[in-house]
């Protein structure tokens, strides 16, 4: 493949600056560090499951608490998508996977339709996973497909562990993005009847 399908994002606001850096053609290489231990874990999930290379520099205001972060990462890291992804010809388009975390069943879905579109159609049953606020999973992912432009529609099956869940969440979406930016070799041009996306 010709195109570089790379691209860094730095951002700084009062709240955060994050240096944010994205190989959409990795071996799932990460360096994570956002301050959040949990939301590293799940960054780290996301990129092996991927296979992004994926770099992650974020200094927050965490002594107020981790919304600016997550959302802020989530803003860089939809936008390095998009810069990514160039001009979408010869891609898939759409991923989905339906992934068993032990006792939970997600699914992720999504399109990268230049159209942003979110579903959370799911609750996670704890306020907190660990010292992490559970309302921080879809905060990150709402700005994720914001700014990626995506559809993207996350879909719990069943699921009692808010960790499993959360981490579900990471992994299927990491595995739709995966097949919709992989290329196919009987796509010519943009996968759309409008001729762009």
């Amino acid at each position: 493949m010709s195109q570089d399908r790379t691209a860094t994002i730095k951002r700084t606001t009062g709240e955060t600056q994050i240096e944010l850096s994205l190989n959409l053609d990795g071996t799932g290489q990460a360096n994570i560090d956002t301050g959040v231990g949990f939301f590293n874990h799940m960054l780290e999930l996301f990129t092996k499951h991927g296979q992004f290379d994926l770099t992650v520099k974020t200094v927050g205001d965490t002594d107020v608490d981790d919304h600016h972060t997550v959302e802020d990462t989530g803003i860089c890291l939809g936008q390095a998508i998009r810069e990514a992804v160039g001009d979408k010809c010869g891609i898939v388009r759409y991923g989905s996977m339906t992934l068993p975390m032990d006792e939970t069943l997600v699914t992720s879905a999504l399109d990268l339709s230049g159209r942003f579109w979110f579903i959370d159609a799911y609750e996670i049953p704890t306020e907190k996973i660990g010292t992490f606020d559970s309302q921080l999973v879809e905060v990150f992912w709402q700005a994720v497909a914001a700014n990626a432009l995506m559809n993207l529609h996350l879909v719990l099956h069943h699921g009692k562990n808010s960790h499993h869940i959360s981490e579900g969440f990471f992994k299927a979406t990491a595995r739709a993005l995966r097949a919709a930016i992989t290329i196919d070799p009987r796509q010519q041009g943009v996968p759309s009847s409008k001729g762009v996306l």
